[in-house]
């Protein structure tokens, strides 16, 4: 406990499995934390179970339109003074069909979220790092974004350009004592997950016959690495993929 103690972390798709169980790890660690998603809905639920744990504001914001990004970054600042921890985290699944079946506009769609979104965020965030000298982001990839797999080509694709935003943006802002680093998750126990499901017609059990562990990851297991990747305990660690897979790499 008290690893984040008085960070200032801002947390995109806040609402969702992996982002709102984050916020909350991060609450208990002592973080203030910043919690962005598109839909306001969810934002105040998410607020109304999360503030008994400590200091939290919610800010709605489509992460593909700079001036939403600008405006999270800028409410972050003038309500908590500083970004210490930046969770580039929100992302979508797209349409599970083969690429002679995908629409343009599912594929931009796509990676208007999870490409866009993500450098949207680091172009805003970083500015602030860099005046403070010192940061960590963690930025929300994938297993699909280290392989390949059939039926899902704009999600593969988006997840592999996170590597190379990561790679590229810790190189660029290592001598300001920012770290940037990925993580890169097994299917875990989430809506996404289930949408997945849906579109390829498989069930969890057969989905989790291929992770070594032999079951999906929780959301929890995904905070778990992402408060180790916030905290001082990483303060070496910069440019690095982390699976999080159950074993999946080792196949």
């Amino acid at each position: 406990m008290g690893r984040l103690l008085n960070k200032v972390a801002v947390i995109t798709g806040g609402t969702g499995g992996i982002g709102k169980v984050t916020a909350e790890t991060f609450l208990k660690e002592g973080a203030k934390v910043v919690l962005v998603d598109l839909f306001q809905e969810a934002l105040d639920q998410a607020k109304a179970d999360l503030s008994e744990l400590g200091e939290v504001i919610t800010v709605q914001a489509d992460v593909t339109k700079e001036s939403d990004v600008q405006n999270y970054v800028n409410k972050a600042v003038e309500q908590f003074g500083r970004i210490d921890v930046f969770f580039n985290n929100a992302g979508i699944e797209g349409k599970v069909a083969p690429i002679v079946e995908q629409k343009v506009e599912e594929f931009d769609m796509v990676m208007n979220v999870n490409v866009r979104g993500v450098f949207l965020g680091l172009k805003h965030v970083l500015p602030v790092m860099i005046k403070q000298k010192s940061g960590s982001v963690i930025n929300t990839s994938s297993v699909a974004g280290l392989g390949g797999s059939p039926n899902v080509s704009p999600y593969i694709a988006s997840k592999h350009a996170v590597v190379g935003l990561t790679k590229t943006a810790a190189l660029e802002v290592a001598n300001s004592n920012i770290r940037v680093n990925s993580i890169h998750p097994s299917p875990v126990n989430t809506r996404m997950m289930r949408s997945l499901e849906e579109g390829l017609n498989v069930t969890q059990e057969a989905l989790a016959q291929s992770i070594p562990l032999g079951r999906y990851g929780e959301p929890n297991d995904i905070a778990n690495l992402v408060v180790f990747l916030a905290s001082d305990d990483s303060v070496f660690i910069t440019g690095v993929q982390y699976r999080i897979d159950g074993g999946m790499g080792a196949i």
